[in-house]
């Protein structure tokens, strides 16, 4: 705004108000609140700063109304703004406290000083407006494409002109290796919109792997429509992705619907990211189903789930290991973001060489600890038998009922199963105390003889030193270290316990340590519940089914 555009007459004021309230797309209210404010602080400048000066733009007219403002009040602090209540009756007897002393002030002529200052307070103030009407449109807009100009681009970062405002695609929100440049058109993601002391900032991405769902969306009228639903998309942006898809209407083929004539759904997004490939499979409810299909294209011949510990064990044949683990593991890395589970990959040779070991170190076990030869254990095993805890604490009978054994049979290998596990038991206890574990870590609940003599060869003696513990150095856990991912073994991994285990534990640890208290460790119970248990009314009782 130029200095003769702060001194015009009032109909000049009138038409800069309009011109920009329509150039920044703000209310124009806005506007003639900025000029109103600008001149005020120019006539602070002219009659003295410590006087309340208020000035008022007539919207039709454009007159300006200038005037000093005196406020009555009980005891006066500022004597050019305040008036007590015994001196403002002299002048008006029917003054009260509140009351206002208005006079009238000539209009002022803008100097170099006052006009420079009266811009910066009306763009300001434009700024600001601008600011607030940008976050109030956009803010409801987050998972919506938008549609844009490449502005500039600033170390990697793409500013980018949506017409009304101003969004930025930061790198790690960008396609690996697209080259944009100044007025390229451009289609991104609004993934957040937030207030920021410089102003709202609206958020764009081109790699959130909703962007892809919502170019499907537009592709594709019945994921519009609501028809298939996009469950999960998992991305290596710019080089490949996948999605499940589903859909309540067995009329419909979800896949072929995302896919389209010849591809021509599926090329348009597939053009659009830059050639990314993707993999649109069939949605299941069932994960071990879902998740072979997810590894397509490799055949797999087999799957164990660990349902506790969200993780699955795929066993592929041998020519369809690099298949399944795709390039850098891409395939199988895409298949476990997309349903939520830790995938193990391994050959049917794999998996037969560890189960011929399992195998060889069970029985080598029972023949070592029940004195037997080679057959009977292999007759245990071959019934599932695992451990010698099994062995020794299951019904006789089932023992009994093994082809080739008795009653007498069964009675022995228990007796001997206890007899050695008892001896055991002796010798770990003797390692603990050796190793100087107190007595208290053994009632900890959940952990057992065995777990103390791993501590103890790990310096943990105290029921403080367990408590001191968190998950991963109980369970180990992986890390990406040079691009590479490290495994750091935990304490008790061999022992198999699952996140929930390991966090009871040590919570249970810090309770008989004194540092919570045991009601921490009470599931809460609904409040609905609560009152019913104290024969309080319940919510229906009140108000009705």
């Amino acid at each position: 705004m130029s200095t003769a555009g702060i001194s015009a007459n009032r109909l000049e004021l009138l038409q800069i108000a309009n011109a920009v309230a329509q150039e920044k797309s703000i209310d124009k209210e806005i506007v003639l609140e900025a000029i109103e404010e600008a001149i005020q602080k120019a006539a602070r400048l002219r009659y003295g700063a410590e006087n309340d000066i208020r000035a008022k733009l007539n919207p039709v007219t454009g007159e300006m109304d200038l005037k000093r403002v005196i406020t009555v009040v009980e005891e006066v602090e500022d004597e050019a703004i305040e008036i007590d209540l015994a001196s403002a009756r002299l002048d008006n007897p029917e003054a009260e406290i509140g009351y206002m002393f208005e006079t009238p002030l000539p209009p002022i002529e803008f100097g170099r000083v006052q006009s420079q200052m009266a811009k910066q307070v009306i763009m300001q103030k434009v700024r600001e407006a601008e600011r607030a009407r940008q976050y109030q449109e956009y803010k409801d807009r987050v998972g919506e494409i938008v549609n844009g100009i490449v502005k500039r681009v600033e170390y990697g970062h793409i500013i980018v002109d949506l017409g009304r405002a101003e969004g930025v695609i930061r790198r790690e929100q960008t396609l690996p290796r697209e080259n944009v440049k100044n007025g390229d058109r451009i289609r991104a993601y609004i993934y957040e919109v937030r207030e920021e002391p410089r102003g709202s900032q609206i958020f764009l991405s081109r790699s959130h792997p909703q962007f892809m769902a919502a170019l499907f969306a537009q592709e594709v009228p019945e994921v519009y429509d609501g028809i298939i639903e996009i469950v999960a998309v998992a991305r290596d942006p710019g080089s490949r992705a996948k999605i499940g898809v589903r859909t309540n209407d067995g009329s419909i083929d979800p896949v072929g619907a995302c896919v389209g004539m010849r591809g021509s759904r599926v090329q348009a997004v597939v053009n659009e990211l830059q050639g990314e490939r993707i993999d649109i499979i069939p949605w299941n409810d069932d994960a071990a189903t879902f998740i072979v299909n997810a590894l397509q294209p490799a055949e797999v011949a087999k799957v164990v789930l660990d349902e506790t510990e969200s993780r699955i064990e795929v066993v592929v044949p041998d020519d369809q290991l690099s298949l399944a683990i795709g390039r850098r593991g891409q395939n199988v890395r895409l298949a476990s973001q997309l349903s939520g589970w830790a995938i193990d990959i391994m050959t049917e040779e794999q998996e037969s060489e560890r189960r011929q070991k399992e195998y060889q170190e069970r029985s080598e076990l029972f023949m070592g600890a029940l004195d037997v030869d080679e057959m009977i254990a292999q007759l245990l095993i071959a019934e599932g038998f695992e451990t010698l805890e099994e062995v020794a604490y299951v019904a006789p009978d089932e023992l009994a009922a093994i082809e080739g054994f008795d009653d007498e049979t069964a009675t022995e290998l228990q007796a001997r199963s206890r007899e050695f596990l008892e001896k055991q038991a002796e010798e770990q206890n003797a390692a603990r105390i050796a190793a100087g574990v107190e007595d208290d870590v053994l009632e900890i609940e959940g952990v057992t003889l065995p777990m103390t003599v791993v501590f103890g060869e790990n310096e943990i003696k105290t029921v403080e030193d367990v408590a001191g513990l968190i998950p991963d150095d109980l369970r180990g856990y992986t890390e990406i270290k040079d691009g590479e991912k490290v495994h750091e073994e935990g304490l008790l991994e061999s022992f198999s316990l699952s996140a929930d285990e390991a966090n009871m534990l040590i919570m249970q640890a810090r309770v008989k340590a004194g540092w919570i208290d045991a009601s921490a460790l009470e599931p809460e119970v609904e409040e609905e519940e609560a009152a019913t248990e104290d024969g309080a009314p319940t919510a229906e009782e009140v108000f009705g089914s």
